[in-house]
């Protein structure tokens, strides 16, 4: 673990296109929904409701984020395969995490979520061809193309940066 509570793993680093690295990003991307289904487990209700760190989204947040946010890489995948250079529809995961169904939703359901959307994730993406990750999506946020290899990168990423949240939390926490 690393002493920057915010990036427990360090900050994404861009890969040149391997399929040995590919292969470790989709696993990383299949077995997701079981990482964070047990890094959350036997959590409590207080547990959940504790951030990560100070100023930090709570744990039932973050479970909630890795669920909308791997909704969107989804869509924004299959856009990207089936659109020449589709912009992507950015969105304020700050304001989604404030919304009334992180508090009303138990987690398990966002997991439960997770472990369907990641097996359709894969199935779509897994077979692909070398050319195939080479298509982008443009990013209008940060106004930039995204390949699909850049964006299997940074949600491989992405799940175990919060993984290692939760895992951080309950190290400091001794739970």
């Amino acid at each position: 673990m690393r002493d920057d509570l915010r990036y427990p793993i360090g900050v994404f680093k861009a890969q040149p296109f391997s399929h040995a690295q590919k292969e470790k990003w989709l696993l990383d991307i299949q077995f997701l929904p079981s990482d964070l289904e047990t890094a959350i487990s036997n959590l409590d209700a207080g547990q959940l409701d504790t951030p990560y760190r100070d100023g930090g989204w709570s744990v039932k947040q973050l479970v909630h984020h890795v669920a909308d946010s791997h909704m969107n890489a989804y869509i924004r995948f299959k856009l990207g395969l089936t659109e020449n250079n589709p912009t992507i529809k950015p969105y304020e995961e700050g304001e989604w995490a404030k919304l009334s169904d992180i508090d009303t939703v138990p987690v398990n359901v966002s997991i439960t979520l997770l472990f369907a959307l990641h097996q359709r994730w894969v199935a779509t993406i897994k077979g692909l061809s070398d050319d195939a990750w080479d298509r982008t999506v443009f990013h209008p946020g940060s106004k930039a193309e995204l390949s699909l290899w850049q964006l299997l990168g940074m949600y491989a990423w992405h799940g175990k940066h919060h993984v290692n949240h939760v895992l951080a939390l309950r190290e400091r926490k001794k739970w």
